[in-house]
C-alpha cells in the first residue's frame, strides 16, 4: 500500500478491546489484508456514538481506517455479521471467545494471512449455528495449527518412528504429537491419549468440516479432544488460556443446574 494513502479500507473480526481515556476504545482486530491490527476508535464509548454497536468482539465489520501517528483510527465501521447468536448462549459465547484468543495470540501484527481470516470467519459463523461447539472448537485448533506450521503428528510415534497400532497411546506436547506405548512412559512430559480420542484427532485432520461433524462423536470424547488440544496450543504459546476455564466453569454450572432439576 502507498504510504502516501492516508485512508484504507479493511474486513475484519473484532478480536478484542480496552478502553482508552474517557470516550476512547483500543480494537484488537484480525482482517485478511492486513493481519492483526491495534486500532482506536475515538468516542465510541459516548451514548451517541454511532460507530459502538458494529464494533462489539466477534463482529465482522468493513471497516474505513485514518492512518495515525501511534495508532490507526478508526473513521467508518459498518457490521456485516454481528453473531448475536453467541451472546445469548454461554457455552458457545466461551468457545467463541476461545477461538479469538488464539488468533490473537498466535498471530503478530501487520501480516497478511486470507486462510485465517477466513479460518476465523467460518468458525465464528459455526458456533453461531446448531453445530456442536466443542468439535468446532476441535476443528479450528487443528486447522489453526496447520495454518500456522504446527501441525500435530497423530501417525508415526515421535520416539521411534513407528507407525501408530489401533490401541491407546500417549501425547508430548513438547514432542508435537503422539508416543506409542513403547516410548511415550519414557517421558516425563506426556498424556495418555485413548485410541478413540486419537481417531477423532487424525479424522478432523485430514477432513472438511462437513466430513468432520460426521459421524457423532461422544461428548466425553470431544472434551478429552479438547484438553489435548488445549495443552498442546498452551506449551506453544507459553502460557494457559482463559476461555477454557470460563468453558469449564459454564459446564459445571449447566450440570448442577440439571441435577438440580433431576431431584
Amino acid at each position: 500500500m502507498p504510504s502516501r494513502e492516508r485512508l484504507y479500507r479493511t474486513e475484519a473480526v473484532v478480536l478484542r478491546r480496552g478502553d482508552l481515556g474517557e470516550a476512547d476504545r483500543i480494537l484488537t482486530v484480525y482482517s485478511p489484508e492486513h493481519g492483526k491490527l491495534r486500532l482506536v476508535a475515538k468516542g465510541v464509548r459516548k451514548v451517541r456514538s454511532r460507530k459502538a454497536g458494529h464494533l462489539e468482539p466477534f463482529t465482522r465489520v468493513e471497516l474505513q481506517i485514518a492512518r495515525g501517528h501511534d495508532l490507526d483510527v478508526i473513521t467508518q465501521a459498518e457490521a456485516l455479521s454481528m453473531h448475536a447468536g453467541l451472546q445469548h448462549d454461554l457455552e458457545r459465547f466461551g468457545y467463541a471467545a476461545y477461538v479469538v484468543e488464539l488468533m490473537d495470540r498466535f498471530t503478530v501484527q501487520e501480516g497478511e494471512s486470507r486462510g485465517l481470516y477466513r479460518l476465523l470467519v467460518e468458525s465464528l459463523d459455526r458456533l453461531a449455528e446448531p453445530c456442536e461447539p466443542a468439535a468446532v472448537a476441535g476443528y479450528y485448533q487443528l486447522r489453526l495449527l496447520d495454518l500456522l506450521g504446527y501441525r500435530p503428528e497423530l501417525f508415526r510415534c515421535l520416539g521411534c518412528g513407528a507407525e501408530i497400532r489401533p490401541v491407546d497411546q500417549f501425547f508430548s506436547a513438547a514432542a508435537g504429537g503422539v508416543l506409542c506405548p513403547d516410548c511415550g512412559p519414557r517421558r516425563h512430559d506426556v498424556r495418555s491419549l485413548s485410541l478413540g480420542v486419537l481417531k477423532v484427532l487424525r479424522h478432523y485432520q485430514r477432513s472438511t468440516f462437513a466430513q468432520a461433524l460426521s459421524p457423532r462423536v461422544r461428548f466425553e470424547v470431544l472434551d478429552e479432544v479438547g484438553m489435548v488440544l488445549e495443552s498442546y496450543v498452551s506449551y506453544l504459546l507459553e502460557r494457559r488460556l482463559q476461555a477454557p476455564a470460563f468453558v469449564r466453569q459454564v459446564r459445571h454450572l449447566d450440570a448442577l443446574s440439571l441435577a438440580a432439576l433431576a431431584k
